[in-house]
């Protein structure tokens, strides 16, 4: 089974082809606010260079959230459009457990994490493994303070990275720089354990996650909230 995966849920993006769980081909481009403009092209170049087209792909697979809204959304509506009208099985994969699966084999806990501004993440946790914590959207300092309670080393991955460097982590360990940001290939690896389990949809049901109400929705609730504070 040939799978066509994406990820273009934070500045990176990434298309990867399959066969079952094995990498055909993979190509990235670490440009934000670019997914519009490459993922497509980038899609069109991978499967000529493996000498295929969409007609040889037999199911597909895209990061569906939490992350960036507009990423998302690019993602999955691409996904949409190469699988419309094509009677293929369609796999929405975690954002974070994808990341997750970058880190496959690590001992002790691995944590994505996705900058969700305000001083929050988008994050969830695996020790060894197995799931400790599910995808939520959390304050990072009570997001430490939760995994320094396990007292195991601790990976971190993801674009919410970088908002570590000023802070103090118990038994954090150095997550190698490649395997820290997305990878199409560990989406598709997901997506094969739920084609597997027959855990798939159609294109037409495909939906996304994004765990927070957008920016735009956010600000329209607290202006409204105190426009009537002033009210009252």
């Amino acid at each position: 089974m040939k799978i066509l995966a994406l990820d273009t849920s934070a500045k990176t993006s990434t298309a990867a082809v399959l066969e079952n769980d094995t990498l055909l081909g993979l190509f990235s481009a670490n440009i934000k606010n670019k997914h519009s403009e490459v993922l497509l092209p980038m899609v069109k170049a991978l499967l000529e260079s493996l000498s295929l087209t969409n007609n040889d792909i037999d199911a597909y697979a895209v990061s569906q959230g939490p992350g960036s809204y507009t990423g998302i959304r690019i993602g999955a509506g691409t996904i949409k459009g190469l699988a419309f009208q094509r009677q293929k099985p369609c796999v929405g994969v975690s954002t974070i457990e994808a990341l997750a699966e970058n880190l496959d084999g690590f001992e002790g806990i691995v944590c994505p994490i996705m900058d969700a501004r305000r001083g929050q993440v988008y994050a969830g946790a695996f020790l060894n493994g197995e799931r400790i914590l599910p995808d939520q959207c959390i304050l990072l300092d009570d997001l430490i303070e939760i995994l320094e309670k396990y007292d195991q080393s601790i990976y971190f991955c993801g674009d919410g990275y970088e908002l570590l460097k000023n802070k103090e982590v118990k038994n954090m360990k150095p997550t190698p720089e490649l395997i820290k940001y997305p990878n199409a290939f560990s989406v598709g690896k997901v997506a094969h354990k739920r084609l597997k389990d027959g855990s798939f949809t159609t294109d037409e049901a495909l939906r996304v996650e994004y765990l927070l109400k957008v920016q735009a929705e956010r600000e329209l609730e607290e202006k409204l909230s105190s426009n009537k504070g002033e009210t009252n």
